[in-house]
């Protein structure tokens, strides 16, 4: 190695993310310096750092009539309070004559780990005598934070990271009625399915027998692949055999029957949260119990980034594509001309 301080400066960094790696091998068997090393598997390290110091951010939308524990699920997800009724609450909330979009932020940290979470309500939705095209406020929605991460994007002077205000997620409620799907149930997530990850739970679960929960489940899956609806996690996005092998598993399981709960019990010694009857207590996060545990695990530990990825590479790409072609439209018929054929007239 050459004596020149540009040099030394090299051998520096490399021996910085090397010592790691060469200490663990005089750890393992004894004084021995891998030189075949080259320091590739320390990217992994750097993307950490970095993401560490950036934070994640998280935007979910709950969507369902009211009553269902929209807002204790929530609770119960992140185990804190985050939905719009426990930080907003008032006596005595009436229901809205038309849907309202309301959301409200939250920065959440664990083990260092920071997240800004956003918690998106739709309060009216499927509460009207007349529901028909309910749907539409919400699509609106979804769609306008689409257009404004597109319009932040084609800026020449863009910001060096974009606030992403984009729906990840759909939290979907279905009432616990034991039967069948009714068709707001059915018509909204056929729409919505084309624009945003929908994850349909059964609401209150623990009003129906596992019986009944059984025949529910079943029913409901059929009626969605009856009426062509994708929801989370989708069979064409899986991208290998070990995808296709745990998202099957999460599939069988849709929707999940769930059950909220903030409130803390003292049962056999252990606290845990849960939903106290004059039968005993139902626990949140017993799989025996219900599935709560199933979602929290697909919605924050195993499928986060996933569901991330998917907003930003499918459905944001399928919005963006289409807003694009749009505008070339415009400017090709602006004089009844391609634009194609006035550059080449200019020139």
């Amino acid at each position: 190695v050459s004596n020149s301080s540009s040099s030394t400066s090299h051998v520096d960094v490399f021996q910085y993310y090397t010592l790691p790696c060469i200490s663990l091998l005089y750890k393992a068997g004894g004084p021995v310096v891998d030189f075949s090393y080259v320091g590739i598997d320390a990217i992994l390290e750097q993307m950490r750092r970095k993401a560490m110091k950036q934070g994640f951010e998280l935007n979910i939308m709950v969507v369902g009539q009211s009553g269902l524990g929209k807002s204790t699920l929530m609770n119960t997800l992140f185990k804190s309070k985050v939905s719009r009724k426990s930080v907003l609450a008032t006596a005595q909330e009436k229901i809205p004559k038309t849907i309202e979009i309301k959301s409200i932020s939250h920065d959440i940290e664990e083990k260092g780990v920071r997240m800004k979470l956003t918690v998106i309500d739709t309060p009216g939705f499927g509460d009207q005598i007349n529901n028909e095209n309910c749907w539409q406020p919400i699509m609106k929605f979804i769609n306008d934070q689409y257009e404004a991460y597109l319009q932040e994007e084609i800026n020449i002077n863009r910001k060096k990271r974009i606030p992403d205000s984009r729906v990840h997620c759909c939290i979907y409620f279905i009432p616990p009625t034991g039967h069948c799907l009714r068709p707001l149930d059915v018509e909204f997530m056929r729409r919505l399915s084309k624009v945003v990850n929908i994850v349909p739970v059964i609401a209150k679960a623990d009003t129906l027998t596992l019986e009944e929960r059984d025949f529910f489940k079943k029913k409901i899956r059929e009626e969605l692949r009856a009426n062509g609806i994708d929801v989370y996690p989708q069979k064409e996005f899986d991208e290998d055999a070990e995808d296709r092998m745990i998202n099957e598993k999460i599939r069988e399981m849709i929707p999940f029957a769930v059950v909220g709960s903030d409130q803390e019990y003292q049962v056999n010694g252990r606290r845990l949260l849960g939903r106290k009857t004059k039968w005993g207590t139902i626990e949140v996060e017993n799989i025996a119990h219900c599935e709560f545990a199933y979602l929290r695990d697909l919605l924050i530990r195993t499928h986060m980034q996933n569901i991330k990825d998917i907003t930003s590479s499918i459905h944001y790409e399928m919005y963006r594509v289409r807003r694009l072609n749009e505008n070339n439209t415009v400017v090709t018929h602006a004089n009844g001309i391609p634009e194609h054929h006035l550059a080449a007239h200019e020139m």
